[in-house]
């Protein structure tokens, strides 16, 4: 049971502006200096909540000797540590799950005769419905009434829920949609940076300061370290545990250290920069490590362009990319409209503890494990793609890149055109009158897209700027590119329309279509019949350029086969240009009227003409406009009726929210665990397998298992909507597990959602196989490569593979929350040993497989796997703390929770 906390005699008084505030002196340690300042945080968290229960005084201990364990490369040293995040954040798409857990896990209490009431967030949580908006309407003045309209007619159910789930549950801070999306919402408005929290105190009246810190169901929740707060995505089922008040296991991270030096080029933008960035940590290898930015040139970022760099950490495969509070941060909260006297107290708290960095101090600077160095002024205009966002490449050399990529072996650099098919064309007619070509490197679509770039007023007004100039040289974007402008939040338009760039931006077709997730999580939307037929019909390899930080194949739209990040200057660059095979030094973007050429560099702004617009629009009067009402939400969600009542009344005829069967059978007791016997591999998949690939998030293809599903309960295709908002519905989600159309499954010949059940031979949709298997009482394996789960964290990425029968995956390495989330659903992660795979074990997925867990297994532990073929080989279970084995011998981390709260 919980006790006294051991490091009572920490706590300290200060008191600012007449005010008086306690907080735990974690910088009266020896060993404080020397931590890196992201580890100073999970310190903070540790002393704070040592109860010597959840949190030991023994893993105090261990966090302060990170300078011996983690203080070089060299250490092999693994130290298993606690965390509790002072907040949870949850996004739309995965947060309806979680509150779907919710009510499953009160209905569940209450059967097994505990009180559901106990089942509410402990921890603050906040959820932004940033509902992905597909792109239905574009290059019209009423685009974004009608996207949100259409929306909401589509979410109504899902919003309702929703809304039932604010007033249910305790603790839950729920933004309506029409915002923004969660990261810049959180970025904007809801990150506290230091909590000024009264009920941490023992009479209520006193507030104890902490440092904010945040997980969320999102990997891009990393964008908040911009701001100077640890967080980090995580699986929306460990979001859970959280949000029940539990703690976090982790190992004691390994600190990159990356120092920024010089400046950028006045040309340059931020997004060349964490281009240059993530191509940089990828080389290098920071997977499950944290990465924390010091050096002079951090100085010469804004917190915009900080943000933009933590936001695709996941890209670059860090936990965290953390820059840690300055002067900067604290004036961007005044800009933001964050109360003076909350960030006089977050000052002072932070002198006190010593957490305010001076990045032109070397003194300040702590012991990491490793330095890297990068020279701003080497960062240089760049792309990545056409297929991974951490393959950059130079605008320079882009169209040479594009050029060998057609010719280059199938891959994430290839296409293999025939050489007889590389001037292949094709063409249509407008709407216009007039007939267009579409060729290999010709752009459908251009979406400067939400998340990524958008939170930064540098790279959207300098699109803006960029527009504007393009417009006053006469230059037009063809008509049948799919254009889109999707802001981050309301702040982002208000800049835009007062600083005049608005009509030069729709002059080009890029209006404002939407405030969520839109063609980065594949809600493009559907591109003209004219263009998709002709691409099609001629197999050409078409491109999306737009501005977010996920590219993966499959993702964007089925007819963009080439797909590439860029700034959102670059998105207008090549949506001018048509096409991403020019030369933009040699060949020019367009013609004047006169005929004359206008060349790329005579449009392009640069970073003091950006800067002086900033100066003058971007103001907190907007940020306290867009956000003193932004709870109330819009009159159709005011107007929108929820049910009442602590239990939620469950709808069979449903097709939006389902409840779950992860509890069904579920006794007090634990299960007794059981070997998994004569199983047979579902797929058998190579590396680089995403949650793309495994849980898709965007449109529900006619003629998959989860279409037939819909259909047979009387809805049109129309009315299908999107794999994402439909993962509060099992059932869907279940028959939408690996239904990506580049799935690439060596048990069949042709990519796509399709696999061989074994015994028969019988080629089938995966849903439909896993189920015939399980009318045969087959338990299921899955045989994949490297880096299996990389991408969005998506929680159905495991429950989906769950309800399809799969006991155990074999992989060679693992994404680090998608491993966490196989654990959490109690699949077995399973590991390769080093240098081997299926291929070098000469296994083919045809195999019978017999694993067994030892009753005591411990972390790491090697076993065995035998095949009825004869072969053995052994693998690393990858449950790395007490904790995941604990939450594997309950059945998952909910089952767990529910245990716990009967006791």
């Amino acid at each position: 049971m919980a006790g006294a906390n051991p490091f009572q005699s920490l706590l300290r008084e200060i008191n600012v502006n007449g005010e008086t505030f306690h907080y735990f002196d974690i910088a009266s340690f020896p060993e404080f200096r020397e931590l890196p300042y992201s580890v100073r945080v999970l310190l903070e968290s540790a002393v704070r909540n040592c109860d010597n229960f959840q949190v030991l005084e023994k893993d105090v201990r261990a966090i302060l000797s990170w300078k011996q364990a983690k203080g070089t490369a060299a250490s092999d040293v693994e130290l298993e540590i606690p965390f509790k995040p002072a907040r949870v954040i949850l996004q739309d798409f995965t947060g309806v799950p979680a509150v779907v857990d919710f009510a499953a896990m009160r209905d569940a209490v209450l059967k097994l005769g505990g009180d559901p009431d106990r089942i509410n967030p402990i921890c603050p949580s906040d959820l932004v419905i940033d509902h992905s908006v597909q792109v239905d309407f574009a290059r019209s003045e009423d685009a974004l009434a009608k996207n949100q309209d259409l929306e909401f007619e589509r979410n109504k159910e899902r919003f309702t829920f929703l809304k039932w789930g604010a007033k249910a549950f305790n603790n839950m801070l729920i933004i309506p949609p029409g915002s923004g999306i969660v990261h810049q919402v959180n970025l904007e408005y809801l990150a506290r940076v230091v909590f000024q929290d009264a009920s941490r105190s023992k009479d209520g009246t006193v507030k104890m300061l902490y440092p904010d810190s945040v997980v969320g169901t999102d990997s891009h929740t990393t964008m908040i370290n911009g701001l100077g707060v640890v967080g980090w995505g995580v699986g929306g089922i460990e979001a859970e545990a959280v949000m029940l008040g539990q703690a976090i296991a982790m190992l004691l991270p390994e600190v990159i250290g990356y120092r920024l030096v010089g400046k950028l080029n006045p040309l340059v933008t931020s997004t060349d920069l964490v281009l240059t960035i993530t191509k940089n940590l990828r080389q290098i290898g920071v997977v499950g490590k944290f990465v924390e930015f010091f050096g002079p040139g951090v100085s010469e970022l804004s917190i915009a362009d900080r943000a933009t760099i933590s936001n695709m950490c996941p890209e670059y495969g860090a936990t965290v990319g953390y820059f840690p509070v300055d002067q900067n941060a604290l004036d961007y909260l005044r800009q933001t409209n964050r109360a003076e006297e909350k960030v006089c107290v977050i000052e002072a708290y932070l002198k006190a503890t010593e957490q305010l960095r001076n990045f032109s101090d070397a003194e300040q600077d702590p012991v990491f494990t490793q330095v890297v160095e990068l020279d701003l002024a080497t960062v240089v205009t760049s792309v990545s793609g056409p297929k991974r966002p951490h393959d950059r490449v130079s605008v320079s050399e882009m169209q040479q890149d594009f050029r060998q990529c057609l010719t280059n072996k199938v891959g994430f650099k290839g296409f293999a055109v025939p050489e007889d098919e590389l001037k292949a064309e094709g063409s249509f007619s407008w709407t216009d009158g007039k007939t267009y070509s579409l060729r290999h490197g010709s752009v459908v679509i251009a979406a400067i897209t939400s998340c990524t770039n958008t939170s930064n007023p540098s790279v959207m007004l300098g699109a803006g700027l960029l527009a504007k100039k393009a417009v006053e040289a006469g230059l037009k974007v063809a008509p049948y590119i799919k254009t889109s402008l999707s802001p981050g939040s309301g702040v982002v338009t208000y800049y835009l329309k007062e600083s005049g760039v608005i009509p030069a931006l729709e002059e080009l077709g890029f209006n404002v279509v939407g405030y969520g997730c839109m063609t980065c999580i594949g809600n493009s939307g559907p591109l003209d019949g004219n263009v998709a037929n002709t691409i099609e019909k001629n197999n050409l390899v078409c491109c999306g350029v737009l501005s977010g930080n996920r590219n993966f194949e499959g993702r964007i739209h089925p007819n963009t086969r080439a797909n590439y990040l860029a700034s959102p200057l670059l998105v207008i660059a090549y949506a001018l240009a048509g096409t991403v095979d020019i030369d933009f030094e040699k060949e020019p973007i367009g013609n004047r009227a006169d005929g004359s050429a206008v060349f790329l560099r005579d449009i392009w702004p640069t970073r003091q003409e950006i800067h002086a617009v900033e100066k003058k629009h971007v103001i907190p009067a907007m940020f306290r406009d867009v956000y003193e009402k932004v709870e109330l939400g819009s009159p159709a969600w005011q107007g929108l009726a929820a049910p009442t009542g602590k239990l939620y009344p469950w709808d069979t005829k449903s097709t939006y929210i389902k409840h779950p069967p992860f509890f069904e059978g579920m006794s007090r007791e634990l299960p007794t665990l059981s070997n998994i016997v004569n199983a047979r591999a579902l797929l058998n998949l190579g590396d680089s397998v995403t949650t793309d690939h495994i849980s898709p998030a965007g449109s529900i293809a006619r003629n998959s298992p989860a279409a037939r599903y819909l259909s047979e309960r009387g809805l049109t295709p129309r009315e299908f909507n999107s794999y994402g908002s439909r993962r509060g519905n099992d059932a869907i989600m279940a028959r939408g597990t690996f239904a990506n159309i580049r799935l690439v499954n060596k048990l069949v010949a042709k990519a796509g959602p399709r696999t061989l059940h074994i015994p028969s031979g019988e080629e089938m949709d995966v849903f439909d196989c896993a189920e015939r298997y399980a009318t045969e009482g087959t338990p299921l394996v899955a045989l994949v490569g490297k880096d299996y789960g990389s991408g969005s964290s998506r929680d159905w990425a495991a429950k989906g593979p769950y309800l399809l029968g799969i006991k155990a995956v074999i992989a060679e390495s693992y994404e680090r929350i998608h491993r966490s989330n196989l654990v959490g659903m109690g699949i077995v992660p399973l590991q390769y040993l080093d240098g081997q795979n299926a291929d070098s074990l000469g296994l083919t997925g045809r195999e019978q497989f017999n694993i067994s867990i030892p009753v005591n297994c411990k972390p790491h532990e090697r076993i065995t796997v035998s095949t009825d073929a004869g072969k053995e080989f052994q693998v690393i279970v990858r449950f790395d703390t007490e904790v995941d084995l604990e939450y594997f011998r309950n059945g998952g981390i909910l089952n767990y929770m529910i245990r716990k709260m009967i006791d």
